[in-house]
């Protein structure tokens, strides 16, 4: 191949390359316009869009933080009571707010109506408290609020009926006050304690009132203790139940309790010693003054109970030297107290034939031999009652009812007079018999016996004393075999005998642990 041939080839390769390379320019070119078109119409799309949905866009991003701050803020106001504010940072303020912002908002709306409820609370309280501005204030933003009709109109009539009342309680302090200076406390509805509650019911927390009964209290406390201290116990124990039921709370009651409590114990006491002396009258005003106290004490209905039993014996003595009216006078007593209706009858049957004896001594003689044997028969049965230990029992076969009878036939006859002679020392000495024999229930007939003929004569102290230990020692060897019914009973006579022996609480309290309690 020549140079010609060489320069042509290379002409026509260079000719090739460059048709090579402006197709690929071309090529190039057009994908070029091809993505500009796309990116013209991507940018055309999304300014439509921005243009469009600009103010979603900006709420989303701008107003939803600030939203959920005024919620909270609204939360953490209407939780510390400050529903609303001037400065904006009350809870309605708040929850308004983040509703302007999106009145959609649900939580928005709950809020508001939260707070509008404790609105209303607002203004119950305020009432209470006997603040009205506070009250009215409370129940307009309530009403402002729309809380439920019904629920306004109540708050709005308790304002109505407070500012009605209001204007009398000024009355009512000054009618409180002036009554508790003159130290009427209680006892009629002038007085200071009940006009003071009339004021705490229209206003519960009214200031002057509270303190008002505060004083009257601590007077009426100290009237108690007074009482107490003289033994008054009827009335400090009324004043301290009238005090319990205005304030049971008082810081004086405890104390002001403790003492008459004390003067309780002391009444007891001396009831139970005058029992024992036979000083009917004061034992009985003794025991009722505990029970008008303490009206189920069993302690003292018991000694009441001793003193009934003291007044029908007390009857029978009377009847049987034909002193009916006294013996008619114990024996009401007796009924008053709560006597039984067994021993009440025999104590008339007594009674009755000691006023059949009267009649006998007044009625026109009777013959001698009439009068001996009806004589003869009176003295036979009195003997046999006496070998029977029938002193006082059964009534109207008794030795005590045959010589009383002997004595209306023939009181001067030698035969009647050393039958009466014979029987108190017989009745002493069954007394002893029994006792030593374990007959306790005999012993105490006999005994019962003895203080019927002759009161308060010396022994018979000593023997009431025996005779209750003696049924507490039976009653303690029958409670280890088991015998709880007897050990019940062994106490009450015991009771009976001597109130105040020392073994009794030791005894009841192993009743009470075998499970038969301690008594009544």
């Amino acid at each position: 191949m020549s140079r010609d041939d060489d320069r042509h080839e290379a002409a026509h390769e260079a000719l090739r390359r460059v048709r090579r390379e402006g197709r690929w320019w071309w090529v190039q070119a057009r994908h070029a316009r091809r993505i500009w078109r796309w990116a013209l119409l991507v940018a055309v799309l999304l300014f439509v869009g921005l243009a469009l949905l600009r103010r979603p866009l900006a709420n989303w991003f701008w107003n939803e933080p600030q939203i959920e701050q005024l919620l909270d803020q609204g939360d953490r106001a209407l939780a510390a009571g400050r529903l609303s504010a001037a400065d904006g940072s009350g809870a309605r303020e708040s929850f308004e707010a983040a509703l302007a912002l999106d009145n959609d908002r649900l939580q928005a709306r709950s809020g508001l109506a939260r707070t509008g409820q404790a609105a209303l609370q607002q203004a119950r309280d305020a009432l209470d408290r006997g603040d009205v501005p506070a009250a009215t204030a409370a129940l307009a933003l309530a009403r402002a609020l729309q809380v439920p009709q019904r629920d306004a109109d109540a708050v709005a009539q308790q304002l109505h009926a407070h500012d009605q009342a209001r204007a009398g309680i000024g009355a009512l302090l000054g009618r409180a006050e002036a009554a508790l200076q003159a130290q009427r406390l209680d006892g009629s509805p002038d007085s200071a304690l009940p006009l003071f509650q009339q004021v705490l019911t229209l206003s519960p927390n009214q200031l002057r009132a509270l303190e008002g009964r505060e004083d009257a209290l601590s007077d009426l406390l100290q009237q108690a203790r007074t009482a107490a201290d003289r033994g008054d116990v009827a009335r400090a124990a009324a004043l301290v139940r009238s005090a319990r039921g205005f304030d049971a709370g008082h810081v004086d009651l405890p104390a002001t309790q403790e003492a008459v409590n004390n003067a309780l114990e002391r009444r007891q006491r001396d009831g139970e010693a005058a029992v024992r002396r036979q000083k009917l009258d004061v034992a009985a005003e003794a025991f009722a003054a505990v029970l008008s106290a303490l009206p189920d004490d069993p302690a003292a209905r018991r000694g009441q109970l001793q003193v009934a039993d003291a007044q029908l014996a007390r009857a029978t003595r009377l009847a049987g030297n034909f002193r009916f009216d006294e013996a008619a006078q114990a024996v009401q007593a007796a009924e008053t107290l709560g006597a039984s209706t067994r021993a009440l009858e025999a104590t008339r049957h007594a009674i009755e034939q000691a006023r059949r004896s009267q009649a006998a001594l007044t009625t026109p003689a009777v013959p001698r031999a009439q009068r001996e044997r009806t004589l003869q028969r009176l003295l036979a049965r009195l003997e046999e009652a006496e070998r029977g230990g029938q002193f006082l029992e059964p009534p109207g076969r008794s030795a005590y009812d045959a010589l009383r009878e002997a004595q209306g036939v023939a009181p001067q006859d030698p035969r009647v007079r050393a039958a009466a002679r014979r029987l108190l020392p017989a009745s002493r000495q069954c007394f002893e018999d029994r006792l030593r024999e374990n007959r306790v229930l005999a012993a105490g007939a006999c005994l019962d016996a003895w203080q019927t003929l002759s009161n308060n004569e010396a022994g018979q102290a000593a023997a009431r004393r025996r005779l209750a230990q003696r049924w507490l020692a039976i009653g303690s060897e029958r409670l280890g075999s088991g015998d709880i019914a007897f050990a019940q009973q062994a106490l009450l006579q015991a009771r009976r005998w001597q109130p105040d022996l020392p073994e009794l609480p030791a005894f009841a309290e192993r009743l009470r642990s075998a499970g038969g309690g301690a008594g009544s």
